[in-house]
């Protein structure tokens, strides 16, 4: 079937109508339960991301899995996946590191859905998320090669701390007062 000439393409690749993903303001976060589709499916692609990413790969192990319980509420985690249209567009999990502090965990833009600030949208959401939970400090790690994020946190208020955390990926560790969000 042969498209209408007037109306335009949806891009193949994740479905997202030019005029949609022009317009970042059309983006819906949604709290989901972490072992929902959306949420699986967007982290498999983070996983599939990360292992073409890291130097020797990336292993995720049974973290697709095992992680779960704490980003539930009821254990002091939320788990948010941002919709642009019909689209996973991104996602990002919190999850309780102690009494003051939460973990921001597994976030994630689709690479077809970057440039539009979604990834700072993801991080004020998750961080509006931390201080609604009660947590006054934020924590999280990455790795060296994603310079992306690591730039976006810098330019976040986020600042550089020693390991708080045996992560065998992680080369940086960042935290930031939740009060400044």
């Amino acid at each position: 079937m042969a498209a209408v000439a007037d109306e335009p393409e949806l891009d193949a690749g994740v479905g997202i109508h030019p005029a949609v993903a022009a317009t970042p303001h059309s983006v819906a976060f949604h709290i989901v339960d972490p072992t929902s589709d959306d949420a699986v499916a967007a982290m498999r692609a983070y996983f599939a991301e990360l292992d073409g990413r890291f130097v020797g790969g990336f292993d995720p192990g049974d973290s697709l899995t095992t992680d779960n319980e704490s980003m539930r509420e009821q254990n002091g985690g939320i788990f948010v996946v941002a919709r642009l249209g019909c689209t996973v567009a991104a996602c990002g999990g919190v999850q309780r590191h102690n009494d003051y502090t939460g973990e921001i965990k597994r976030m994630w833009v689709n690479p077809q859905c970057r440039g539009i600030g979604l990834g700072r949208r993801m991080l004020a959401e998750l961080e509006g998320h931390i201080a609604r939970l009660g947590y006054g400090h934020i924590v999280l790690d990455t790795n060296d090669v994603l310079t992306e994020a690591i730039a976006m946190y810098e330019r976040s208020g986020y600042r550089e701390i020693e390991a708080y955390n045996d992560n065998p990926f992680a080369r940086h560790w960042f935290t930031k007062s939740a009060s400044t969000t």
